[in-house]
């Protein structure tokens, strides 16, 4: 594998990432418990996945888009098991412009890799340019995200560092704001990673034959530098391999893989890795529409120094993904682990799972493990107000499965008429479940919002009265993402609530499942919601 991978286990993170209690999902479980695995390993939108192994520890990071924390950090012993360990910055920058929501915008398609004992994650903000971050501890802390190109629509950086130490940079292009796509470009590094040393040189142009190019990941083994990339657009297009003898090319081409007869459309833009044992192995994503780009893991092998990708029914060199097969041979078995999901909020500090709209303030929102409850306060809506898609104080976390039941504990205590706090399913359409304080008493009423992102109004149902603000909210989200909301006053009998919502996508990502409290005018003090828990089942 060349200067790909260092072997050197770090026992210091194998044991931050095991010291939690590890949990297990109840609606998606990728581990068969029979030596086999099903895909998708993730059934949540980690879009754009990459993957390193260092030593016996798999870390995979993925665009976050606008979410903050960003840049999630989760962490495997199998490719199969994984757990959410840390974010690689909690706000994003620039701060000011992240202040507010910025859909679509924000981490695109990062690369990590390790190199010279440490870790580091080069990612593209398309409006702003290439960023790195590095960390000696993958759970954290990372260094405050550093600009190393600025420029307009460079995106999908991946580095690479040579047998000879030195080091480069491949990245594509967004025809959105560079008015360029379907090339990629090889520039030289500073070794240390936080300078381009040229401007760049194309080494491929997929115009003709592989289109929309993108996504690439820089290799190299058996003296071959290889770029794996997607082309073809991500729901209908392939798996393309580059290989050449010269870093700078002219590169050959063959795809590796592509849905074939399979229901796993794209598949898209991933990352292979190798185990310690020597297998190969290739993470890739799957567009679901509103379950977003979620995660299958392929079994790979070198073909006359080409790898094929999956398995090849009709012999004609090109892979096409499995729905299950046996799992990685990494030497033993590990516990079935999954990406948290539910949340009991009896720590002293937010689980992993919940990213916000934009980068938050201090005010909006307190855990409390002496209380077991998560507050979140009541914040004045903005002044310019139209839906929740510009809203930046929601808490939200993906979907983790095709079905599920989210359901939440809260006590409300409003101090201002028109304060609001519920449970919403958020994306290009919305709905949540909400109860208002009004001047006669507290209602509990449902919203829907359809095109939230050309600023169209909610249309609420009537509210129904409620006799104190102890409750609970749940949406169930059955196949093709229906939704149907109900409530509850003792937790054992529920009460439906407004009418059937179908979930629909964000942009570029999918739909989200969370929690909000929010007011109007300038209260003197904001009332706040205590939620117990949230619990998806």
């Amino acid at each position: 594998m060349g200067s790909r991978y260092y072997v050197g286990l770090s026992f210091l993170f194998a044991f931050i990432s095991f010291s939690a209690s590890a949990q297990t999902s109840k609606v998606w479980v990728a581990d068969n418990g029979d030596g086999t695995f099903r895909n998708p390993i993730l059934y949540a939108d980690y879009s754009d996945p990459d993957v390193v192994r260092v030593g016996d520890d798999f870390y995979l990071t993925a665009s976050s888009f606008n979410s903050v924390p960003g840049l999630p950090i989760l962490h495997s012993r199998d490719l199969i098991n994984w757990k959410i360990i840390g974010h690689a910055f909690s706000r994003q920058p620039p701060f000011d412009v992240f202040s507010k929501p910025q859909h679509g915008n924000g981490v695109w398609a990062p690369a990590i890799r390790y190199h010279n004992n440490e870790f580091y994650i080069f990612y593209s903000d398309p409006d702003y340019g290439i960023y790195l971050v590095k960390a000696r501890n993958p759970s954290g802390p990372w260094s405050e995200p550093l600009l190393i190109k600025a420029a307009k629509g460079w995106i999908d950086p991946c580095p690479f560092w040579d047998d000879d130490g030195r080091a480069y940079l491949v990245s594509a292009f967004a025809r959105s704001r560079a008015g360029v796509k379907s090339i990629l470009v090889v520039s030289r590094m500073s070794a240390d990673g936080t300078r381009l040393l040229d401007e760049g040189a194309i080494v491929f142009d997929g115009h003709e034959k592989h289109p929309t190019v993108e996504g690439p990941k820089f290799y190299k083994r058996n003296g071959y530098y290889y770029i794996f990339a997607p082309a073809g657009g991500v729901e209908s297009g392939w798996q393309l391999a580059l290989r050449s003898k010269d870093i700078h090319g002219p590169y050959e081409g063959k795809i590796v893989l592509a849905q074939g007869k399979t229901s796993i459309n794209g598949p898209h833009q991933g990352a292979w890795v190798d185990t310690a044992t020597g297998e190969s192995w290739f993470l890739h994503f799957q567009d679901r529409g509103a379950y977003g780009r979620i995660v299958h893991l392929q079994p790979m092998k070198w073909v006359n120094d080409w790898p094929l990708i999956g398995i090849d029914p009709d012999g004609d060199g090109t892979g096409e993904p499995v729905l299950s097969f046996q799992k990685p041979r990494v030497g033993r078995t590990y516990p079935v682990t999954t990406p948290q999901d539910s949340d009991e909020f009896n720590d002293s500090s937010l689980g992993l799972q919940w990213q916000w709209h934009a980068n938050p303030q201090t005010n909006w929102a307190f855990v409390s493990s002496a209380y077991g409850f998560l507050r979140l306060f009541s914040v004045p809506l903005p002044r310019d107000f139209s839906n929740f898609w510009d809203l930046p104080n929601l808490l939200l976390q993906k979907f983790p499965a095709p079905s599920f039941t989210a359901t939440t504990r809260v006590t409300f205590t409003a101090r201002n008429d028109n304060e609001r706090m519920g449970l919403v399913v958020m994306g290009l359409n919305y709905a949540y479940v909400a109860v208002k304080k009004r001047s006669d008493g507290l209602y509990i009423s449902q919203t829907i919002c359809k095109d939230a992102d050309k600023q169209t109004l909610e249309k609420e149902t009537p509210g129904v009265r409620l006799t104190g603000g102890n409750l609970y909210l749940r949406v169930r989200v059955g196949e093709d993402a229906l939704c149907n909301f109900s409530y509850s006053v003792d937790g054992k009998s529920f009460a439906p609530i407004g009418e059937s919502f179908s979930a629909r996508q964000g942009r570029w990502i999918g739909a989200k499942i969370g929690i909000f409290a929010i007011g109007s005018g300038d209260a003197s003090e904001m009332g706040y919601a205590d939620f117990d828990w949230f619990r998806i089942e």
